[in-house]
């Protein structure tokens, strides 16, 4: 069955419109009411990290599993804010990790000694406390954007040389519908699940515009090769012979990646999972992209500009079957 996405493209783009401008409400509501497009974590706004796990060499010190909830009734008491955020770590559940606002020597000795009382003894082996500075969450943000910012710029210099300047502009399209997308879906979790973004996400979106941009390569190699044997077919028909040439690879590419993401995901543990989860949206959305929007809007523009019809349809006279360079 052949997929027919450019006569269907209105569909893809009101779809994708609909997605995009629920996840810039979602950044919008996000940026009014905890001052951030993302709620950004301890690696962006600085603060103080804490990890305790049990020590389960001290007679009945684990047999029950730690309570959240205990454990968020003595940070409340110790004036601490209530977003602060707390996760159970290791695999038997012994252990947890606490993301706060920056503490003194003073404030953390106190706090120690009064989670130790509610939920046990801690083995000071596995005890770790990390301080992050505001400063170094601002470089690290801005290091990140520049990062983007750069990998955008080199995208669109390379798919100009290697195609076409037109080529490249919807590639990029492609690649801030893929970050818009992900950032949007981030900002709903932050504000209804309270999900933190920190260095890690901005790794993840460096990766999903490198698997978005291979994905659209592929297509438009094989919409190049299309136009340059047979370039006076309506450019709508040449794009969806492409797409339809490499739609098995995109799917099976995308789905196996997808497979091991999901496994991260599930099993990878709290540090990797949201990671993970960055991953899965983007590169979903990547493959999504590249076949219905990146495509697309190519054909929509070589219409629009007169470049994608065959000359019989402008002039009348026969079709000249010696491929044009210049519509490569």
């Amino acid at each position: 069955m052949k997929l027919y996405v450019s006569k269907n493209r209105n569909k893809w783009w009101l779809l994708s419109s609909i997605v995009l401008i629920s996840g810039l409400a979602a950044i919008l509501i996000s940026w009014a009411t905890i001052g951030s497009p993302l709620r950004p974590s301890l690696d962006f706004v600085g603060g103080t990290r804490l990890q305790f796990e049990l020590d389960c060499s001290l007679p009945n010190n684990c047999d029950k599993p730690i309570n959240i909830a205990d454990v968020r009734q003595v940070v409340e008491a110790q004036g601490l804010p209530s977003s602060s955020s707390i996760q159970l770590v290791g695999s038997d559940r012994n252990g947890f990790s606490i993301r706060t606002n920056d503490l003194n020597v003073d404030e953390r000795t106190k706090l120690q000694s009064a989670l130790q009382e509610r939920v046990g003894k801690f083995d000071l082996q596995k005890t770790s406390i990390d301080t992050v500075g505001p400063t170094i969450g601002r470089q690290l943000f801005a290091s990140g954007l520049i990062a983007l910012l750069v990998s955008f710029a080199g995208i669109t210099v390379y798919l100009s040389f290697r195609f076409q300047f037109d080529y490249a502009v919807f590639a990029l399209v492609a690649l801030v519908h893929d970050v818009w997308l992900t950032c949007g879906v981030f900002a709903i979790l932050g504000l209804v699940l309270g999900v933190e973004v920190d260095s890690l996400f901005l790794v993840a979106l460096l990766t999903i515009i490198g698997f978005s941009v291979n994905d659209t390569v592929v297509i438009y190699d094989r919409i190049r090769e299309i136009i340059a044997k047979d370039g006076n077919r309506p450019i709508g028909d040449i794009v969806d012979d492409g797409v339809n040439q490499t739609l098995t690879r995109s799917i099976n590419t995308t789905f196996t990646t997808l497979l091991t993401l999901f496994a991260i995901f599930l099993f990878g543990g709290e540090s990797l999972k949201y990671f993970a989860l960055a991953l899965i949206i983007g590169f979903a959305t990547g493959a999504y992209s590249s076949i219905f929007i990146a495509s697309t809007l190519l054909a929509w523009w070589r219409e629009r500009t007169g470049r994608g019809i065959p000359a019989m349809a402008t002039s009348g006279k026969q079709i000249d079957t010696t491929p044009n360079s210049e519509e490569v």
